[in-house]
């Protein structure tokens, strides 16, 4: 190596390393916005949802990220009240701004905060636990403030679907292994195999702009809702034959123009990848392949996103919240160019 080649690359090593090539990166990673969150430190300090920051308040936010402790629903494991706590904490690994394929800076695009958890009295009523999420996110929604949030058990999408689809019905993506439309079970009909029928039943969501993706196991003899209201129902086999980009084609002639919201269960990855759920099904989606799945549907009317049925318990290695944690990531930088597009329209 000559003298000047060498002079060279020392001088870039040795430039500030809070400056890049991306003029937006230098702003982000500013010193008066390094002072809300030490990138340096990702162990250290308060744990959000990504690193974003604390606040108690829905003033000024485009985004809330919300943590919903609740796994009341469960049919068969519990545990998945542990979810947003363990999502929080693997959340803040990865640390950049940046989304490296998209080159999409959420902070950039939108005001972001983690709200916390909704504070669930009736845990011992599923019914009134599901009042008061419901009550939580019309508050959200009525501030002008989109939701991301992270479960909990899918029971909680119902009450939220019923926050972002007061004012007229919303179409949905729905990533899983089951399609959730079964009837009332156990004495209620809120649990987290039923989210999606009660919310068509309400009015709230339109079946026939859903598409579900990555269905499979015993469970499917529960699911004539799905066919008999017009949902678009693509189980786990055609999904590998049809391919990830003409999926992406298909959810997105489902749902057309309109307001969408996304659902990602992680049951609908292979429990190989996600072994911390409530009810796994062998044979599932590969992570890059819902990433992908994610990437695709820039563009759409984004309303809102979940991240449902992280449960620890049985994952200790933590590799299910990272999961949980990734799609979260791939979910905000999404939505938040949605909002942007809305925004300067």
């Amino acid at each position: 190596m000559d003298a000047d080649k060498l002079a060279r690359i020392r001088e870039m090593a040795n430039r500030d390393p809070w400056v890049f090539n991306d003029e937006r990166l230098t702003r982000v990673f500013s010193p008066e916005n390094r002072k809300n969150v030490d990138p340096t430190m990702p162990y250290a300090g308060l744990s959000t949802f990504l690193r974003m920051p604390y606040s108690q308040s829905l003033d000024g936010l485009d985004v809330a990220l919300v943590g919903i402790p609740s796994d009341q629903g469960v049919t068969f494991r519990p545990g998945a009240r542990f979810g947003p706590q363990q999502v929080r904490t693997l959340s803040s690994i990865a640390g950049g701004p940046m989304h490296h394929q998209s080159r999409i800076i959420p902070t950039e695009l939108c005001s972001i905060a983690d709200i916390g958890d909704v504070a669930i009295e009736s845990s011992y009523s599923l019914d009134r636990a599901t009042a008061e999420i419901e009550a939580f996110f019309h508050a959200i929604v009525a501030a002008g403030v989109t939701p991301l949030a992270v479960g909990g058990d899918h029971s909680v999408t119902y009450p939220i679907l019923k926050a972002v689809g007061k004012s007229r019905p919303v179409g949905l993506v729905h990533i899983d292994a089951h399609c959730d439309t079964g009837g009332a079970w156990g004495g209620s009909k809120f649990h987290h195999g039923g989210p999606m029928r009660n919310a068509a039943v309400a009015g709230v969501l339109d079946p026939e702009r859903t598409v579900q993706i990555g269905i499979r196991g015993r469970a499917e003899p529960i699911w004539d809702f799905s066919y008999d209201s017009g949902m678009r129902v693509i189980h786990v086999e055609e999904f590998f034959e049809m391919g990830v980009d003409a999926v992406i084609a298909e959810a997105r002639r489902v749902v057309g123009d309109g307001p969408t919201y996304i659902s990602f269960d992680v049951d609908s990855i292979d429990p190989a990848f996600a072994p911390g759920t409530g009810t796994p099904e062998v044979g599932g989606l590969m992570p890059h392949d819902v990433m992908k799945l994610i990437r695709g549907l820039r563009g759409l009317d984004l309303v809102g996103a979940d991240v449902v049925e992280v449960s620890p318990p049985y994952d200790p290695s933590g590799n299910t919240a990272l999961v949980g944690a990734t799609m979260l990531w791939e979910l905000l930088c999404i939505l938040t160019e949605a909002i942007s597009a809305r925004k300067t329209r």
